[in-house]
């Protein structure tokens, strides 16, 4: 049964980083990372409304109405219809701020799955969804590749938003993914903006063709359709030139054996989809080596595909 809604009971929530678009898949593809995250803690107050405590980083506002955490809990508020309710937040940033590997994406879904835990579960994970879109849309755009997959955690196909349609898709079992860091912000508003209005019909038809490819190879667990499908022909080519060191890494990468390698979301890291450990390996440090030598200090690692999304980590008094 539900938990019913008990003043002072506090819990904590996480939720994974994540790669949107992973390539051509602009605001259609998304997968969750393992690793770094963000955490929540939530306590529940007798008096209505959200209060930040700790914003979890000292560039980010502690005013409820920007941050991404809070913005997710006055909505899961308002949609649960605890008026007389309030919660009290603390952040965790695991990920780095204005990074591409969906910060604010996840703050927003561990402070909304952490406030509905708070209040008895009464949203349906959709809805917790939807709460959490309320603050990407503000802070970052209406777009959820890297919403779902950290609160479903997988690789998820978004086939639209209103009404919501998505599709998680099988994870191949030797998949990883390498981030590549370049110590700079790329803010996603600022990377929305230099992207085309309009696109070529040969250019859409090789962006459709390159995503079905992609979903073909998840579904088969055939990583080797993954070469040549990594074919962002939109946003990449707009975007490089916001990104020094870019261009070499990716070079690199596909040079070590990537089988793809592209913008994370809307950058600054880069990643590069690989068929096992030890060749993940070899193209972490090519790409490092490749930023290096174009005069960018960048910080790598390899993960898997998060399967588990957000979840309640621990609760306490």
């Amino acid at each position: 049964m539900p938990r019913p809604p008990e003043l002072g009971r506090v819990v904590r929530a996480f939720a994974p980083g994540s790669t949107g678009n992973i390539g051509p898949g602009l605001d259609i593809l998304g997968c969750a990372l393992t690793g770094p995250g963000d955490s929540v803690q939530a306590r529940l107050v007798d008096h209505p409304g959200v209060q930040i405590e700790d914003p979890g980083h000292p560039d980010l506002s502690s005013d409820p109405l920007r941050h991404a955490s809070g913005i997710a809990a006055v909505e899961v508020l308002r949609r649960a219809q605890a008026n007389r309710l309030g919660v009290v937040l603390r952040v965790t940033k695991g990920l780095p701020l204005a990074g591409g590997q969906g910060g604010s994406a996840a703050s927003a879904v561990a402070g909304a799955l952490a406030t509905n835990s708070l209040l008895g579960n009464p949203l349906d994970r959709r809805d917790v969804l939807l709460a959490a879109l309320v603050a990407e849309e503000q802070l970052a755009g209406r777009h959820i590749d890297n919403l779902a997959p950290a609160l479903f955690g997988g690789i998820i196909l978004i086939r639209s938003i209103d009404p919501l349609d998505i599709i998680q898709l099988p994870v191949p079992a030797n998949l990883r993914v390498v981030i590549a860091h370049p110590q700079m912000e790329l803010r996603t508003t600022d990377a929305r903006a230099v992207l085309p209005a309009t696109v070529a019909l040969a250019v859409a038809i090789g962006q459709a063709a390159a995503v079905a490819r992609m979903v073909a190879a998840f579904c088969s667990s055939n990583l080797s359709l993954l070469r040549g499908a990594i074919d962002d022909r939109i946003a990449e080519p707009a975007r490089a030139p916001l990104l020094p060191g870019f261009a070499a890494a990716k070079a690199a990468a596909l040079s070590a054996g990537a089988l793809g390698s592209s913008i994370s979301g809307s950058g600054p890291s880069a990643f590069a989809l690989v068929d096992g450990d030890q060749p993940a390996s070899d193209v972490m440090s090519a790409m490092l080596a490749a930023y290096e030598a174009s005069g960018v200090e960048a910080t790598g690692r390899v993960a898997q595909i998060d399967e588990r999304g957000a979840r309640i980590e621990e609760a306490e008094r």
